[in-house]
């Protein structure tokens, strides 16, 4: 009987987080401009729209160079983070880690104001590369979390065996371990995407004159013959989501079968 409650629980749960993204791709195929039942009928008119919308395709590349340079640059500090915690003992190891993943816990409101408020008092301009900035900070968490898996399970006698035989400490990452955790890394780069390209809030307070995606999608609101449009693209991006958040899933338990750990847990 408890287990028969709890699946009930899990699958009003699940409705309740994923129903209104179901409404999406209904509503965006929906030809009229009101959002509600009964659907008047089938359309694609509104992603035809999505072609001659000038500031769209401005807000779509900005965010595209925003979340490649975010996904780039957390990736990094993440292999550089997970390596030294998988590898190496240094004083004050645990608090060191712990402030780095601080921003997972963080409400990213809270993150945002506080870094807002810093570049003003700076007097620097807020852009594009203020929004990469806030994103770095919470991507390489997320980051770190994904490599960190990997290098714990990667073979320390492999490492030790190429420098045996006379490699050079680089060279043995570039061959041995970079090449092992690659799967890990490709997981890394995907997430680090989706997080930056999906992100408001943070995009929201440290955006400058040409907004992001997101931060266009919510300016299209406030005008309600925008919001068919606003719905199909917001089923592209979902759909997009999903097949990047499924790619790096994969590449993360191969990168795990591969070292021949054990897999705990992922995205999905």
């Amino acid at each position: 009987m408890k287990g028969g409650w709890l699946k009930i629980y899990a699958i009003g749960y699940l409705l309740f987080l994923y129903a209104p993204i179901i409404l999406l791709p209904i509503f965006a195929f929906n030809d009229a401009t009101i959002i509600a039942f009964p659907l008047k009928g089938f359309t694609t008119q509104w992603f035809s729209e999505l072609a001659t919308i000038p500031a769209l395709h401005s807000a779509v590349l900005n965010s595209l160079l925003i979340a490649v340079t975010t996904a780039v640059v957390s990736t990094v500090l993440g292999v550089c983070a997970a390596r030294a915690a998988a590898r190496y003992q240094f004083p004050g190891k645990k608090g060191i880690m712990g402030a780095i993943m601080l921003p997972l816990v963080l409400p990213e409101i809270i993150v945002a104001v506080s870094l807002l408020v810093v570049l003003l008092q700076l007097g620097l301009s807020l852009g594009a590369w203020t929004v990469i900035l806030g994103h770095v900070l919470i991507c390489t968490p997320f980051s770190i979390a994904i490599l960190n898996s990997a290098f714990q399970n990667l073979d320390m006698s492999m490492e030790e065996a190429s420098y045996d035989l006379g490699e050079t400490p680089w060279s043995t990452f570039r061959l041995i371990t970079l090449p092992l955790v690659m799967p890990g890394i490709i997981s890394s780069l995907l997430i680090g995407f989706t997080i930056s390209l999906d992100e408001f809030i943070i995009a929201f307070f440290l955006t400058g004159a040409e907004p992001t995606l997101p931060v266009y999608l919510w300016s299209q609101l406030r005008f309600p013959q925008k919001i068919p449009v606003v719905m199909a693209l917001g089923t592209i991006l979902v759909l997009l989501s999903i097949i990047l958040l499924t790619m790096a899933e994969y590449f993360r338990r191969r990168g795990i079968a591969r070292a021949g750990g054990k897999d705990t847990g992922g995205f999905l």
